[in-house]
């Protein structure tokens, strides 16, 4: 028979499979899910493995897991992502599936997610939407607002071809997961996992599943707007083009083109009048935008430089031509553009022998020197401190050619 399990202690050919299930007092509900998982292995000639990766349950449920004949891995680090880690660490198999230990993924999908990995795809991910969900299984909330907005920003930002972000069971290899080197603990773990392999270009694939009510008889350990704002966090701070690129080139672009149309004098649409208050904070959107930019790019070279995100070709190639000494260059001509425009303005004032100014002919002097200025210090700042981010990098790019 193909079929083994694989047991503490026990030492043998590896499986093809493991499939890891979290774990934290599911005693109602653990013993059938393994049953069900067995029955799929035998019923279909896999060779596979059992993984419970309890994370502190006292309510029996390591020892139903053992007696089952699953393997148990205790996790102490608290949370969804911890346990999967602990689990997925401690897996033989070539392949791994996850899913949840409450019965309310369907095991005998096991066949189509290890059809799709075995084709040669690193993660392939179950839909919950395609494959049917009954009633009382997912909340309103959940399955009309939370899962639709959190997989179309995942697919937006991330261009993951992905319909379920959040399905808990999912297969993928053990070399990709290797190479995603996710690092969150909590239930966002399962949105890193599609990131990374976004991020990373593996092949990624879904199969129809379903979802059942869960047979728990206590609350679900899952907080709908905590959990639901920790996956949305994680989905900005992995996108540094949405969270402060996007916005800042916007705020910039708007800032000049108000700041271009007012330079010369007020101007009127209908019965609204633009003057310089309006010029102010067309100079302040410029400086916010420039600093959202900034911003971008920090956090994409620090990113990277972590390895929590891939090298990009766009900001290499862009780094050839931006580098430090044309940033103070840029710096430089900005600070003289200021004084000359603190030149103008102190010329303008001592033709009244510094006495009392027209405050709108003075600050469309006024407002461009001190923009300039400020503009020109930060682009010095920034180039200092992008220089001593990408050192690690350009270090790791030496080595790496020298090896």
């Amino acid at each position: 028979m193909a079929f083994r399990m694989v047991r503490q202690g026990w030492s043998g050919a590896s499986p093809e499979v493991s499939v890891v299930m979290p774990c934290l007092n599911e005693a109602k509900t653990l013993a059938a899910c393994i049953e069900q998982i067995q029955t799929t292995f035998r019923e279909y000639n896999i060779s596979g493995e059992i993984i419970v990766a309890d994370n502190g349950s006292n309510d029996g449920s390591p020892a139903i897991a053992e007696r089952s004949g699953a393997r148990l891995v205790p996790v102490s680090s608290r949370g969804y992502g911890s346990a999967l880690a602990g689990g997925i660490s401690a897996a033989a198999g070539k392949f791994v599936i996850i899913g949840d230990s409450d019965c309310s993924y369907d095991f005998g999908h096991i066949p189509r997610l290890l059809e799709k990995l075995r084709e040669g795809n690193d993660l392939v991910m179950g839909n919950r939407f395609q494959g049917g969900i009954r009633p009382g299984a997912m909340s309103g909330l959940h399955k009309y607002v939370g899962n639709p907005i959190l997989t179309g920003i995942g697919r937006l930002f991330f261009k993951a071809p992905c319909g379920d972000f959040h399905c808990g069971l999912r297969g993928f290899s053990k070399e990709a997961y290797q190479r995603m080197g996710l690092r969150t603990t909590g239930m966002e773990f399962a949105s890193e996992m599609v990131v990374k392999a976004a991020l990373f270009n593996m092949r990624i694939g879904e199969v129809p599943t379903t979802l059942s009510p869960d047979g728990r008889d206590r609350p679900s350990h899952l907080r709908s707007w905590h959990d639901g704002w920790r996956h949305l966090r994680f989905l900005l701070l992995y996108s540094p083009r949405w969270l402060f690129l996007y916005p800042g080139l916007l705020m910039m672009i708007l800032g000049v083109v108000f700041s271009l149309l007012l330079l010369p004098g007020p101007r009127a649409i209908g019965s609204v009048h633009f003057d310089i208050n309006t010029l102010l904070y067309a100079a302040m959107a410029i400086l916010l935008g420039f600093q959202s930019v900034t911003f971008a790019l920090f956090s994409k070279v620090f990113a990277i430089s972590q390895e929590l995100l891939p090298e990009d070709p766009i900001l290499n190639r862009l780094f050839r031509y931006i580098t430090l000494e044309v940033g103070l260059a840029a710096s430089f001509v900005l600070i003289l553009i200021g004084l000359a425009a603190t030149f103008l303005a102190v010329s303008s004032w001592s033709a009244t022998h510094f006495g009392q100014l027209d405050p709108e002919r003075a600050l469309r002097l006024v407002i461009p020197a001190v923009l300039s200025l400020t503009l020109g210090f930060e682009v010095m700042f920034s180039s200092f401190f992008l220089s001593v981010l990408g050192m690690k990098r350009r270090n790791a790019v030496v080595s790496g050619a020298e090896s």
